[in-house]
Order: C-alpha cells, then structure tokens, then sequence
C-alpha cells in the first residue's frame, strides 16, 4: 500500500504538487497522465524521495520514504536514463545489479530471458557502453533493472517512449505477464493512452500538480481522457 497525505511540493510561491490525499493498494497497476508540466514526474521524484516535499507525506508499505530506507530494498524505478551507469556495458550493469540484490548467476539469466524478444538482439553481449546507446534502447535497459530482485513496487516514467511500435507492444505484454504471475504495484506514467489504458485498471490524471480525474472504470477512461485531453 502506497499513501499520500496532505502532499505539496512548492518552488517559492509556486505551488506545482497538491495531493491532499491518495492510496494506491498493493497489487494495482496505476497509471498517471496529464499534459507536459501537470506534475507527473515530480510527483514520482517527490514519491521516491528523490525531491523532498515542502509538506506532507508518502508512505510505502508503512515506511514514510523521507524517514527511514526501508521500503527502497523492494522498491524499483526507471525515470531518465541518469538513473544508469552510463560507463559500464549493458551487461556490466546487470551483473552489478545482479551482486547488489543478490542473485544468483541462474537468477539473472531467468530474468534477462524475458527481455529476449524486447530485447531484439540490440542490448546484451554487445560489448557497447550504456552511455552510447539509442534512447529505445537506453529506455529498454533501464525497464529491464527495475524489474530485477523481486521487488513490490516498480515505477516507470514514460516507458514507451523511444520505443519503436513493436517495443511498445513487446513491453506491454511483459507488464501484463508480469502483473499476471505477481502481487506487483506498478506506478506508470505515459503519455501513450492507448497503452496504458489496456494495462492499467486505474488511472489518475493529474493538471497543475493536482488530481482532477481518478478513473476506475476501464469501458469509460478512454472516452473521458479524449474529452479532457480535446477540450
């Protein structure tokens, strides 16, 4: 369970995040949309204690994130391509990851295989540092490390973008596979209605830094984000 209380984030006297109050149970995939500068990302900069909030509070799983650490050892995220080590290779990277949460040698490869057709043969054993690949597939490096060591909470910023429409359709099914065979909280913000409303059973639309729509009936969000998103 992931839970907002009285949440504000303000840069001087601009308030650009105002969430009085919102829960995310265990188990949801949650979808975040809203135009460039409704506050998406920094509501899961704020959410992963990656910015501090002027006010409030977030608590995953019981911990309050500003707090205490306890909730990072189960929580995974992909926001920018900042969040990678750029000076290592792809497969650098995991076998970093691979010792951090550790796994075993088998354990990685189990993961890793199901990135194989997301994968298209353009990331792994290509002796080509993170930091020179396209951004498609800086994106599909970086979704595959959130997905390792089991965690209980993933969240991903934009995930199909740069994502050419095979990626897009690829990552889809991984998602859904992955919510099918766990009790997975993923948290995901897209610009793509399309997608996320196909994987998402709830999707909240954020303008301004405030919550404006919190949709729970999939036959009717994609009619009622076309009516906002058209005017």
């Amino acid at each position: 369970m992931i839970q907002l209380s009285q949440l504000k984030k303000q840069y001087k006297e601009v308030v650009v995040l105002d969430v009085p109050t919102l829960e995310i149970p265990s188990g949801e995939c949650f979808g975040l949309v809203g135009n460039n500068g409704a506050g998406k990302t920094t509501l899961f900069r704020v959410m992963l204690d990656l910015v501090r909030a002027t006010a409030g509070s977030v608590t995953i799983n019981g911990a309050d994130v500003s707090k205490t650490e306890d909730w990072k050892a189960k929580t995974r995220a992909f926001l920018d391509e900042h969040m990678l080590l750029a000076y290592l290779t792809p497969d650098e990277y995991f076998e970093t990851l691979r010792v951090i949460y550790g796994l075993s040698v088998a354990d990685l490869k189990l993961h890793l295989d199901k990135f194989t057709e997301f994968f298209n043969d353009e990331v792994l054993g290509k002796k080509k540092y993170i930091r020179d690949l396209s951004k498609g597939n800086l994106k599909k490096v970086g979704i595959a490390a959130a997905l390792m060591g089991n965690p209980d909470v993933v969240f991903l910023d934009e995930p199909f973008e740069n994502l050419d429409p095979s990626s897009q359709i690829r990552l889809k099914k991984l998602i859904l596979k992955e919510k099918e065979n766990s009790s997975l909280t993923f948290l995901i913000s897209s610009h793509d209605l399309n997608h996320v409303t196909e994987i998402c059973e709830r999707i909240v639309l954020l303008e301004k830094g405030k919550v404006i729509r919190d949709l729970r009936d999939r036959s009717e969000m994609m009619a009622e984000l076309e009516a906002y998103f058209t005017g």
